[in-house]
């Protein structure tokens, strides 16, 4: 039986205009729309709400990166729609716990990113019994810059057979997609190789293909 791998499609503009329309011509290919750290920052709240009431049948992802005030931070906007927000795990525990009762109180998920976590088994550990449901393999833009992938991470983490969702994020293009399901991803983040490409739904397209050939 196939696994079933989801995909998300990493939205960045500050544009709100450009963001809905690149997830309408995305949307019939991916399961996962990211509103990213920058475009929430610079539209908020009511961006998301819109997001959800254009794309219901997708679950979107608020990428707030919490790292305090857990609970209270999250919880406008999983009440404005969102169904996945992620916290840092750089963070207190108090808080990625507070961002789970958040989610968990509204049928959604809490999302750790372990972005520059020195310990990532350790905090995944941890995070797994505090009740997150998805643990984030997440290679930022400035370590891609120097070269860095998610692949040393990913092998790591999927290692540790902790029993959530594992999504991966950070460069992967289709030459490398295949190579993420098969390490175990269950969520594959994708970016600038669906938002730069000269036609973004092809993209899309291309990279279901490949996922779903990766993943049977």
């Amino acid at each position: 039986m196939a696994k079933e791998v989801l995909i998300q499609v990493a939205l960045d503009t500050l544009d709100p205009q450009v963001t809905l329309d690149l997830a309408a011509k995305t949307a019939p290919y991916i399961d996962i729309i990211e509103i990213g750290t920058p475009c929430l920052k610079y539209n908020g709240i009511s961006l998301v709400k819109e997001m959800k009431s254009r794309f219901g049948d997708k679950k979107v992802l608020v990428d707030l990166k919490t790292m305090d005030a857990g609970e209270y931070e999250a919880r406008p906007f999983f009440e404005a729609g969102a169904d996945i927000t992620t916290v840092l795990g750089v963070a207190e525990l108090a808080t990625i716990k507070g961002v789970v009762k958040a989610a968990h109180d509204n049928n959604a998920w809490a999302q750790v990113d372990l972005i520059s976590v020195a310990d990532k088994a350790a905090c995944a550990k941890a995070c797994a019994e505090a009740g997150v449901d998805v643990i984030g393999i997440h290679t930022g833009l400035d370590a891609q810059a120097a070269g860095a992938t998610p692949f040393a991470d990913l092998n790591l983490i999927a290692g540790l057979n902790l029993g959530k969702k594992i999504s991966c994020a950070g460069g992967i293009k289709p030459e490398t997609v295949g190579d993420v399901v098969k390490a175990g991803a269950d969520i594959v983040v994708v970016g600038g190789a669906i938002y730069g490409a000269d036609d973004p739904a092809a993209a899309a397209k291309q990279m279901r293909e490949l996922v779903d050939a990766a993943a049977a």
